[in-house]
């Protein structure tokens, strides 16, 4: 059996396992803690060796350039996967918002997934935003992504990470995170904004009427009939948020590799 075994693609293969696991521990969906570890690294394994035959064979040697880039593997695999989950991160922010307005910003709960506080409506929203990922495939757009970054980013090649133009895009992707965040959440922010414009009316015309008692409730019940009438709108803002994560990703890459 190790006659079988070509020792001279090791050093090959645990740079594309480098690079798949690192994927996974930032992407979403796999990257949760309700994912076990066994199936992370089992899932990795096998697709990293599916990978490893389509791609050109490289002779590499257990030196100092190797270290170098298993180094650059690891940035790479975390930096794709990382960029995926913080323009998904939308979801929640826009929950933040609308928690807010609504008053139910004190009312967080922990999200099992990742383990951290998240605001309610913004894990409502996050639950339907990963249920249709789910549902478009979404999750094997993500590992096509990293399947087929070795067209664009060479194993054998070096990144650049601290170019201008790769620096400047992520900051420019992080911006447009806030205002996808804020385009899902205006429509609900927007109405409470004129929930409150009309109790300050009534607060000015009927004194004798405690506006804080009935603002809070009212508050409440209109944000939940806005979302009811909002949500076939939120699914059309989830797909262009897919979408622009998917080119997100792409222009990464090709960053990355200086195409």
């Amino acid at each position: 059996m190790l006659d079988m075994i070509n020792f001279s693609t090791v050093p090959m293969f645990l740079l594309v396992f480098v690079r798949v696991m690192a994927f996974f521990v930032t992407m979403p969906l796999l990257s949760y803690r309700t994912v076990p570890t066994q199936f992370k690294v089992g899932f990795s394994f096998f697709l990293a060796m599916v990978m490893f035959y389509t791609i050109e064979p490289i002779d590499l040697m257990f030196d100092e350039q190797f270290l170098l880039l298993l180094i650059k593997e690891i940035i790479v695999g975390l930096l794709i996967g990382l960029l995926a989950y913080i323009i998904l991160s939308a979801v929640q922010i826009a929950g933040g918002f609308i928690d807010f307005q609504m008053g139910f910003a004190i009312a967080n709960v922990v999200d099992p997934q990742t383990g951290a506080q998240s605001p309610l409506i913004g894990q409502y929203f996050y639950i339907f935003a990963l249920l249709f990922l789910l549902s478009v495939d979404g999750h094997h757009l993500l590992i096509d992504g990293i399947f087929y970054s070795y067209q664009l980013i060479p194993i054998d090649a070096f990144v650049p990470f601290q170019n201008e133009e790769n620096v400047m895009f992520v900051i420019e992707t992080f911006n447009k995170m806030f205002l996808i965040a804020f385009q899902i959440a205006i429509p609900i922010v927007g109405c409470l904004f004129l929930v409150d414009v009309a109790l300050g009316i009534i607060a000015r015309t009927v004194p004798q009427l405690n506006v804080f008692v009935v603002g809070l409730p009212l508050k409440i019940l209109v944000s939940f009939l806005v979302i009811l009438i909002f949500l076939s709108l939120y699914v059309v803002l989830v797909k262009n948020l897919f979408g622009f994560m998917f080119e997100a990703i792409r222009t990464l890459m090709q960053l990355f590799g200086g195409a």
